[in-house]
C-alpha cells in the first residue's frame, strides 16, 4: 500500500522498518534454493548462522535455523553445498536486515541435479544456443590467446607449457578465476566477457582439470552458458571431465578433451607446420619438375619434325610450285594473247573490207551537201548546188549543172 508522505511529512526511520517487517511477514513460508557461502556452528549455540548464495546472480541472504533443524542434515551439508530449504523471511526492524528463519533443510542430491542441468540443456538447445551452425572456426595462428582458469592450476600450466613447447612465440592473456564454488561462475563470466573485448585475443580458452559433478557445476550455469554464446571471440572449452560434460562444451565453438588437448588445438606445432611446408616445397618442386620435363618433350618432339628440321624446305617446295604455276600462267596467257591478235586481225580485214574508204578506193565518190548530209537520190539536189565530193585522196567542190531526166 502506497503511503502519503512528503519532505514536509515523511516517515521516521522506525516506522518504515516497522512497515517493511509488516510486509514481509505478510509472505509466508517459501522454498529456497541456494549454496551454503558461510556456516557458523558455535558449539553450545542453539541457533545456526549460514549464507545462502545464489551463484548465477551473485546474491546472498542470511539463514537462521534452530540446532536441531541443522543436525538433520549436518553430515551431508556443508560450505559449498547446494540445499533447499523451507523459510519464512524475517525483518530485524532495529538493523533493517532482512534474513529467513528455516525450518526445513534438503540437500540437493547429484540425481537431482543431473535432471535440472538436462532440463536446462533441452531448454537452451531449443533456444538453438548449442546448433552447429554457431559454431566459430578457430584461427590458424592466434594473435594472443585467452585463458580462463584457476591461479596456478595445473590447468594453467599444463595449456601454457604445451602451448610454448608447440609454438614459442605464442603469447596469452590469463585471467584468474575461481573454479568452483559460490564464486566461480560470476568470475567466469567477467574474465570471458573481459577478454572477449580485448582487441588483440583471437580465441578463448577455458579451463580445469576435471572434477566431481559438484565442482563443475559453475561450467553448466545458465548465466556462463549464455555469456559464452554472446561472444563474439572463438570460446575453447576444456573442462576435462568426459562422463557428464558441462552445458559449456556444448555451446563452446569447440570442445577439447583437457587443458593439454585445448593447447594442441589452439596453437598449431612449430615444427609439423615447418615438416608441412617442407613437404609442400617438395611436392611443388616434383610438380615443376614434371611440368618441365613434359615441355621439354614435348619441345624435342616438335623440334624434331621435318618442318622444324628443316624448315627452308618448306619455301623450297613452294617456290617450285611458285615456278610451276607462273610458266603455266605466261603459257596459259601466251595462248590467250595469240587467239586474240588472230581474231583481231580477222575482224580488222573484214571492218577495212566493209568500210567507205575501201569502196572509194575502188573510184567511187561520196557528195555531201553544204550541211554535211550525204546526197542519196537525184532529188535532193538542184541545178546550180554546190556539193562537196570525198574520194579516196580527198575532197572536191562540184557543182550540179542540171538535173539529170526522170
Amino acid at each position: 500500500m502506497a503511503l502519503n508522505t512528503s519532505a514536509e511529512a515523511p516517515l521516521p526511520v522506525g516506522e518504515v522498518s516497522r512497515l517493511i517487517g509488516g510486509w514481509i511477514d505478510r509472505l509466508g513460508a517459501v522454498w529456497v534454493e541456494g549454496q551454503i557461502t558461510q556456516l557458523s556452528r558455535r558449539p553450545g549455540a542453539g541457533v545456526v548462522f549460514l549464507t545462502l548464495r545464489d551463484p548465477s546472480y551473485d546474491i546472498s541472504v542470511g539463514v537462521t535455523c534452530y540446532r536441531q533443524v541443522f543436525d538433520a542434515v549436518a553430515d551431508v551439508v556443508t560450505e559449498g553445498a547446494r540445499v533447499v530449504v523451507l523459510a519464512k523471511p524475517e525483518w530485524y526492524a532495529p538493523r533493517g536486515q532482512l534474513s529467513l528463519r528455516a525450518t526445513e533443510i534438503k540437500p540437493v542430491g547429484i540425481g537431482e541435479l543431473l535432471a535440472r542441468l538436462e532440463q536446462l540443456k533441452r531448454s537452451l538447445g531449443a533456444e538453438g544456443l548449442f546448433a552447429a551452425d554457431r559454431k566459430r572456426a578457430l584461427p590458424f595462428l592466434p594473435h594472443r590467446v585467452g585463458l580462463v582458469c584457476g591461479r596456478a592450476s595445473a590447468a594453467e600450466r599444463d595449456v601454457l607449457e604445451n602451448a610454448r613447447r608447440r609454438w614459442p612465440h605464442v603469447r596469452f592473456e590469463v585471467r584468474n578465476v575461481a573454479v568452483q564454488g559460490v564464486h566461480a561462475v560470476t568470475q567466469v563470466v567477467q574474465a570471458v566477457k573481459e577478454l572477449d573485448e580485448h582487441p588483440e585475443v583471437d580465441v578463448i580458452i577455458v579451463a580445469r582439470g576435471g572434477g566431481s559433478v559438484e565442482d563443475l557445476l559453475p561450467f553448466s550455469d545458465e548465466q556462463l552458458v549464455r555469456a559464452v554464446a554472446g561472444c563474439t571471440t572463438p570460446v575453447v572449452s576444456a573442462i576435462g571431465h568426459e562422463p557428464d560434460a558441462p552445458l559449456l562444451d556444448l555451446v563452446a565453438d569447440l570442445r577439447a578433451s583437457t587443458p593439454t588437448d585445448a593447447a594442441k588445438k589452439v596453437v598449431p606445432d612449430v615444427g609439423e607446420e615447418l615438416e608441412r611446408v617442407g613437404q609442400l616445397r617438395r611436392r611443388a618442386l616434383r610438380t615443376v619438375e614434371g611440368l618441365l620435363e613434359r615441355e621439354e618433350r614435348g619441345l624435342a618432339h616438335a623440334l624434331a619434325r621435318p618442318s622444324m628440321e628443316h624448315p627452308q624446305r618448306m619455301v623450297e617446295q613452294r617456290e617450285d610450285e611458285v615456278d610451276a604455276l607462273l610458266a603455266r600462267s605466261r603459257r596459259v596467257l601466251g595462248h590467250l594473247l595469240d587467239r586474240a591478235d588472230s581474231e583481231l586481225s580477222h575482224t580488222r580485214a573484214r571492218v577495212v573490207s566493209l568500210s567507205p574508204a575501201a569502196t572509194m578506193e575502188r573510184g567511187y565518190a561520196v557528195l555531201q551537201r553544204a550541211d554535211g548530209g550525204v546526197v542519196r537520190s537525184p532529188d535532193e539536189v538542184a541545178a546550180g548546188d554546190a556539193l562537196r565530193a570525198r574520194v579516196a585522196d580527198g575532197e572536191f567542190t562540184v557543182r550540179v549543172d542540171d538535173r539529170p531526166a526522170d
